[in-house]
């Protein structure tokens, strides 16, 4: 999603291909083109780029006009810090709550390592939007809300949070179009990832 979603903001062209899961072989298939064998993964020629916040990176290099990170260089750094956290963190939200366009809202209860990882990703968007006054972490669109941006699926529906600061950004984020295409697609999916399913 993240960087479809960026692409799709920024009005970066590309053509995407669906490949589902096949979580019987261990998404073996995923190896004829990812390097890594997992998805997301860009193809620029030659170049296959895995992983969401190195193709975020690529797509910054390759477009620097479309302005993918902050300007200035103490919030591009910022930028950067939160999204290698989100990459790499939130082990235990991740886990107990995976996000899942299709799921209808409802409460869950969750341990107390997802809790601690709600807690710190309410305080990255409080602290974010109080800098920038918003609407996004940074004031415009960047790489760094695409890189929030699942998080939202996840805060709506196991009822997580309902501070300020994950309200104003989920309704940002929820506000475009990007998203609601996204939303509307992957509704419609016909596929069942069983570990998704909580």
């Amino acid at each position: 999603m993240r960087p479809w979603l960026a692409m799709r903001v920024k009005e970066i062209e590309f053509e995407e291909e669906v490949v589902p899961f096949e979580m019987a072989t261990g998404n073996a298939h995923f190896d004829k083109f990812s390097p890594t064998g997992k998805v997301p993964c860009l193809i620029d020629g030659n170049l296959a780029v895995p992983e969401s916040l190195a193709i975020l990176e690529y797509l910054a290099d390759r477009f620097p006009e479309k302005e993918l990170w902050p300007a200035d260089i103490g919030k591009r750094a910022t930028a950067r810090a939160i999204s290698c956290q989100m990459l790499e963190g939130f082990r235990g939200l991740r886990k107990e709550c995976p996000m899942n366009m299709a799921r209808k809202p409802s409460t869950l209860k969750i341990g107390e390592r997802a809790q601690a990882d709600v807690i710190r990703i309410e305080q990255i968007w409080d602290e974010c939007l109080q800098k920038s006054g918003g609407p996004f972490l940074f004031g415009e669109f960047c790489n760094a809300d695409a890189m929030f941006a699942p998080v939202v699926n996840r805060m709506e529906i196991y009822f997580l949070s309902d501070t300020d600061a994950v309200k104003s950004f989920s309704s940002a984020i929820k506000e475009l179009s990007a998203w609601k295409d996204w939303e509307a697609a992957g509704r419609a999916e016909p596929w069942i990832v069983d570990v998704d399913e909580v």
